[in-house]
């Protein structure tokens, strides 16, 4: 019969390894998708703990009382939402790049639900989204997620969190610089195809002025747009490259913003 047993220093130091793990579990990307199951996330976050408990040292925890208690474990809490947040902000790309597509398209106001967020979303940007997240599946870019969040135990230590303000902005700015960068090289093939279209119907306009061109240009713009959307389909990958990368910043960054 396997037996373990718990002395209660132990307990509340693997309490605060289990506030981290299950905060990152329920804010990074891959994991934090609603369609997993909540009892699978729990269970997950359990194992791992406990798995990172049985490898990393025992710190002494400097606190007084329930209170200061309870402080540590608002931190460790912080510090695996932040983590996780810190690469899931990058998924935003897609959605970005294929709102701006959307409205060049003239598929701005179509908007699908997307169970995964439970929100609305456009079409071209829910594309994009389901398409990196099969590449990630196919990568194994969640297991770099795994390694990141074991690693930062050892990087912060259990009650050792220093959140500096001034790192983790910085990193947010150079984050949205390339944020931009990326949506724009992800759409450009769709912009550039509906600028074209845009100045083939103003020649057609001064040519033939009895032509309806808002009626006729809705169903060109469309057609133009979603055949510039299927062509470039295949540098998908590519721009998934772009994405992990970000994360792979964002999550250092965000560890490092915090390390003592």
């Amino acid at each position: 019969m396997l037996e373990r047993s718990f002395s209660f220093e132990d307990l509340e130091f693997f309490l605060l390894i289990f506030t981290r793990m299950s905060c990152f579990i329920v804010s990074c990307p891959y994991y934090s998708n609603r369609n997993v199951p909540r009892r699978f996330k729990a269970g997950f976050a359990i194992v791992l703990a406990y798995l990172v408990y049985g490898v990393t040292p025992y710190t002494e925890l400097a606190y007084s009382s329930i209170y200061g208690y309870a402080a540590l474990v608002l931190q460790e809490a912080m510090c695996g939402i932040i983590i996780g947040i810190g690469a899931n902000i990058c998924e935003s790309i897609v959605q970005f790049a294929g709102k701006i597509a959307d409205m060049e398209i003239g598929l701005s106001m179509v908007q699908l639900f997307d169970p995964s967020t439970n929100e609305a979303a456009g079409f071209t940007g829910t594309l994009y989204q389901y398409g990196v997240t099969l590449i990630m599946m196919i990568s194994g870019m969640y297991y770099y997620f795994l390694r990141a969040i074991i690693e930062s135990y050892t990087l912060i230590p259990i009650g050792g969190v220093v959140f500096r303000s001034e790192k983790m902005t910085r990193s947010i700015v150079l984050f949205l610089s390339d944020y931009m960068s990326i949506s724009l090289r992800i759409c450009i093939p769709v912009i550039m195809s509906i600028m074209i279209v845009n100045v083939v119907l103003g020649i057609l306009v001064k040519t033939a002025p009895q032509i309806n061109m808002f009626s006729v240009g809705i169903q060109i713009k469309i057609t133009v747009g979603l055949a510039a959307i299927f062509l470039t389909i295949g540098f998908l990958p590519t721009v998934s490259e772009y994405i992990f990368r970000e994360m792979r910043v964002m999550m250092t960054a965000m560890i490092e913003s915090m390390t003592p």
